[in-house]
């Protein structure tokens, strides 16, 4: 291997060049790591157990998962392994969130982490002298993205026993694929492209130079004026951060309010502390047009039947994800897909049985664990003739704004399509004691529990920290632990957790019911 130093983004194509930016040493290992200018591939072997497709979470467990049990295995990629995750997605946007909180402590009165303590230079928190430092907070961003890359290197894949090919594959038959000149003939195969962001037909955005949440990261100077179209999770957690940072940040989204797919009043919290934190929401706004010229962004959008003009230094387009199934040649291989992604059945086989389909590119849960957890299914299925079922599966998710919403299971809404009675308990953070002397008590637990029963089918949490309280949540919801048990269950005083705990209380006294009551009455004064 040469030194990552010598790298030249004049080597890279286009797509690779605009995601890199700029090329400091930070990225220059994360480059030698995930995308090695000086790879070389190796020679086939006459055939591979198994043939991996992409090299972000979903391939990279495949791959790793089928090696480590002994099968040969190939993996493919043509940009950069370690996929959306690593490279644009978890990993920089919650470095990103992470300096935006102590940005924020600096600021005001909620105390997340004092910008004085031991290591917060990295951030660029703003100090009583002077601004903050953006430029600083990026380099943290890339040098620690830098670090993590380690975890997801060619090198690391290839001592794991994998044959790794850097270049872009192309199916060629129903057991093939080429790349970069090389047959690879397989007797299984994993799909496993991931996604990309969805462009929306606006009049003018494509002459725009709009970002997304691959070049965004890309910035080194903040934007004064920044628009987001787009009100989901992505759009929102981008927008609290840089709001914070000092944008005047505006989302636009046709809903009436944002993060739709979440309950409304939980979304009300969130879109509350985004309006405190200074973004201007233009919910329910159609967006009409975008114009640039002279490095300055016209949108230009209408709510009923008023049309409206807003100028920005930068737009962010944060309206999704579309599965990568073009130019791969699954034609080819004779496997069907759509504009919604390849089309498997419950065990994650295509229209093709020799090959499989996991991640972004095949799922409507676009989320790194649940990549992890169809390419664990996909392992068994393809190479052990499984029979595991992708619909089995219970899928947590977080949202990471300030506070957060973490949720697993059924919606209300969803356990009536189904036909499912359910009780709903609501617990507010107000009656948490942490959560009283943290001041931060605007949020709730809510649990969907099966009428008649302890069995919770569905949670939302709003509180800070969220995502990591729901772990207990999860494992109720997916190995049916009842109420019964929880409330049984000694949980540490005083946290936020504690809310589980108290829900479980709540629950067990409302089957206090009158007959119970009065069965009680007796025995007390039978027994003085």
């Amino acid at each position: 291997m040469t030194d990552p130093g010598t790298n030249d983004l004049r080597d890279l194509d286009t797509e690779l060049r605009e995601v890199l930016e700029p090329l400091d040493d930070h990225n220059r290992r994360l480059l030698d790591n995930v995308h090695p200018l000086d790879w070389r591939n190796p020679e086939p072997a006459e055939r591979y157990h198994l043939v991996v497709v992409g090299g972000g979470t979903a391939g990279l467990v495949s791959a790793a998962g089928a090696a480590g049990l002994g099968a040969r295995v190939a993996l493919v990629e043509k940009r950069l392994l370690g996929g959306d995750c690593l490279n644009y997605g978890c990993v920089p946007s919650k470095a990103l969130i992470s300096a935006a909180r102590s940005w924020r402590s600096a600021r005001g009165p909620r105390n997340f982490v004092s910008p004085t303590a031991e290591g917060q230079g990295d951030f660029g928190a703003p100090r009583a002298e002077g601004p903050g430092d953006f430029s600083k907070v990026m380099e943290r961003m890339r040098r620690l993205r830098a670090d993590i890359s380690r975890h997801d290197s060619a090198r690391r894949f290839r001592d794991l026993g994998v044959d790794v090919f850097i270049g872009e594959g192309r199916f060629v038959a129903s057991d093939a694929l080429e790349v970069a000149g090389r047959r690879l003939v397989f007797r299984r195969a994993v799909i496993a492209t991931g996604a990309s962001p969805m462009v929306l037909p606006i009049p003018g955005l494509a002459d725009s130079q709009f970002l997304t949440n691959e070049t965004v990261f890309t910035l080194n100077e903040l934007p004064e004026r920044l628009a987001i179209i787009g009100g989901g999770p992505i759009g929102c957690e981008l927008a609290q951060a840089f709001a914070r940072f000092g944008s005047r940040v505006s989302v636009f989204d046709l809903a009436p309010h944002v993060l739709s797919r979440e309950d409304a009043d939980a979304a009300g919290i969130v879109q509350n502390a985004l309006i405190e934190d200074g973004v201007d929401l233009q919910l329910g706004a159609q967006i009409r047009t975008v114009a640039s010229e002279r490095g300055e962004t016209t949108v230009s959008f209408g709510r009923d039947g008023e049309k409206q003009e807003k100028r920005f230094d930068k737009l962010l387009l944060a309206v999704g994800r579309a599965p990568n199934v073009n130019a791969i040649g699954l034609e080819a291989a004779g496997v069907k897909f759509s504009k919604q992604g390849v089309e498997v059945d419950d065990r994650l086989r295509s229209s093709n049985s020799r090959i499989y389909a996991v991640g972004d590119v095949a799922s409507r849960f676009k989320f790194t664990h649940v990549a992890d957890a169809l390419a664990r299914i996909a392992i068994q299925n393809s190479l052990f003739f499984g029979r595991k079922k992708a619909s089995d599966l219970v899928v947590p998710w977080c949202t990471y704004t300030d506070p957060e919403i973490a949720h697993v299971g059924l919606y209300e809404q969803d356990a009536e399509e189904k036909g499912i009675e359910v009780e709903t308990l609501t617990i507010p953070l107000s009656d948490v004691d942490r959560s009283v002397l943290e001041g931060r008590t605007e949020g709730f637990l809510r649990l969907h529990v099966r009428k008649g029963k302890d069995q919770i089918l569905g949670a939302t949490l709003v509180a800070d920290h969220a995502g990591d309280m729901l772990g207990e949540l999860s494992l109720a919801v997916t190995n049916k632990v009842g109420l019964n048990q929880i409330a049984g269950t000694i949980h540490a005083y005083p946290t936020q957790a504690e809310v589980i705990k108290k829900a479980a209380d709540t629950w067990r006294r409302g089957k206090l019911t009158p007959t119970v009551s009065k069965i009680f009455e007796i025995f007390f004064r039978v027994f003085k």
